[in-house]
């Protein structure tokens, strides 16, 4: 009998370890591009709420950038974009446009003129993050064009026909069935 268990033992008798249950729901758990494209709800919300106590090249620069973002968020949910991208998006829609917004209209109301150097100051901060979003957009666009290539060239290796001058012997004699290395022999016989 002591033997039977351990054998057993060491066959499969012994008991499994319990299975770790999930306590969150699937449901309950919110996806990253989710929570992102409720962020940049948020800045637009608050753009909008703080539109007249901002100059018309600020609001008109983060219309743009906004406009922008949107567009690179459902890009990167359709074109799957890589965890640097995504981190990226996250930072820009969740720190870098709305920290300096809040310090700007934390400024006295002299300071947030349109010729005021504070307003010209943010607006070269939004250009450099315009020119950011752009770029953000054109790797994701260039990414998925590189994937399109690949599989295009995965394609046609698999289902085209090889090319009748890149086989070896091309004579008749190889259509006719024999091997195309039957001339070859090795040690000279």
């Amino acid at each position: 009998m002591a033997f039977g268990r351990f054998v057993n033992s060491l066959f499969g008798g012994a008991p499994q370890p319990p299975a770790v249950i999930d306590t969150v729901p699937e449901a309950t758990v919110e996806n990253e591009d989710v929570q992102t494209e409720r962020a940049l709800g948020a800045l637009r919300s608050s753009t909008r709420l703080a539109g007249r106590e901002l100059p018309t090249l600020l609001l008109s620069r983060l219309g743009q950038i906004d406009d922008l973002l949107r567009e690179v968020v459902s890009t990167i949910a359709a074109q799957d974009a890589s965890t640097e991208q995504r981190v990226l998006l996250a930072a820009m829609v969740n720190d870098y446009i709305p920290t300096p917004l809040r310090a700007y209209l934390a400024l006295p109301e002299e300071d947030r003129a349109d010729d005021a150097q504070a307003t010209l100051l943010f607006a070269n901060q939004l250009g450099l993050l315009e020119e950011t979003v752009r770029d953000l957009l054109n790797q994701i666009r260039i990414g998925a064009i590189a994937e399109l290539s690949t599989h295009g060239r995965f394609l046609a290796d698999k289902f085209q026909a090889p090319d009748a001058a890149l086989t070896l012997g091309g004579s008749s004699a190889d259509a006719a069935g024999r091997a195309p290395d039957a001339g070859l022999t090795l040690g000279g016989r």
